[in-house]
């Protein structure tokens, strides 16, 4: 099993920045990426980034590119978010992409951190 604890989030004004972070714990799987989900309501989740840790490479939303920046510290993956828009408004939610020990893949979920962007 692997537990994820999200931290950051809250109220700010469009223009502002907030930053995520989520650590992962546990044992029996390796992490392959991590990622930043969203969720704004009467919509879908939607990918915001992920980070592969085993080569690092990055993916980003279009909407969020060139505003966002995910990085990751050994299990700890950041979401520094800046120039923030009501639109980014949304439940975000961590998510670790993971193998257990025969390959077999898992995905886990954080229980989610409310980010209200004020107009």
């Amino acid at each position: 099993q692997v537990r994820l604890v999200e931290s950051g989030g809250g109220l700010v004004q469009a223009g502002g920045s907030l930053s995520l972070s989520c650590a992962a714990s546990g044992s029996g799987f390796s992490l392959r990426a991590m990622a930043w989900y969203r969720q704004a309501p009467g919509k879908q989740r939607e990918l915001v980034a992920r980070i592969s840790t085993t080569l690092s490479t990055t993916n980003y939303a279009e909407s969020v590119k060139g505003r966002f920046t995910i990085s990751i510290d050994k299990n700890t993956v950041s979401l520094q978010m800046t120039s923030l828009k009501p639109e980014d408004t949304a439940v975000y939610y961590c998510n670790a992409q993971t193998r257990n020990v025969v390959g077999v893949p898992y995905d886990f979920w954080g229980q989610g951190t409310q980010v209200t962007v004020s107009s």
